[in-house]
């Protein structure tokens, strides 16, 4: 087995196949995320994850994206950060999360994880439920404005 696959890619997980950042399904999904970046000059590169180790996911129907990207963050958290996620499916978004996770500590064991949420760009009265649903905590609020939730690494 290669170091680049981990065993989730080799025995399936319930939601995800491993795909690479600018697959086309992803990138399309990913042009629905709130948080996708927009240049001023109308540009739609290719890549859509940004810089660093990244791992990307794509639902078995196509209906969902979950990208785990590990960087230097310049918000000065530590870990492995959920880039993106969206899902198009009927699936419930807190055991897809759950599903995904495998996959982050299969690659990087024992790394925190962590995401941010736009609170004033999703329609949900409680920002980051799915997440929370899965047992992400509060870990604070960025700088500008973003809550941070984070999961530590499974014992």
């Amino acid at each position: 087995m290669s170091a680049l696959f981990s065993s989730a890619t080799m025995t399936g997980t319930r939601f995800w196949r491993l795909s690479k950042d600018g697959d086309r399904i992803g990138r399309a999904i990913y042009r629905r995320h709130y948080s996708r970046y927009k240049y001023a000059d109308g540009r739609d590169p290719a890549l859509f994850i940004g810089p660093g180790e990244k791992l990307v996911l794509i639902a078995h129907d196509d209906d969902a994206l979950f990208a785990w990207r590990r960087f230097i963050d310049d918000s000065g958290q530590e870990g492995v950060n959920c880039a993106v996620f969206r899902n198009e499916s009927l699936q419930r978004s807190s055991d897809m999360i759950l599903d995904a996770e495998n996959w982050a500590w299969d690659r990087w064991p024992g790394e925190r994880l962590y995401t941010y949420v736009n609170a004033a760009k999703v329609l949900s009265p409680n920002p980051g439920y799915c997440f929370k649903k899965a047992g992400w905590k509060s870990a604070g609020k960025t700088r500008g404005g973003l809550i941070v939730l984070d999961k530590e690494a499974r014992a």
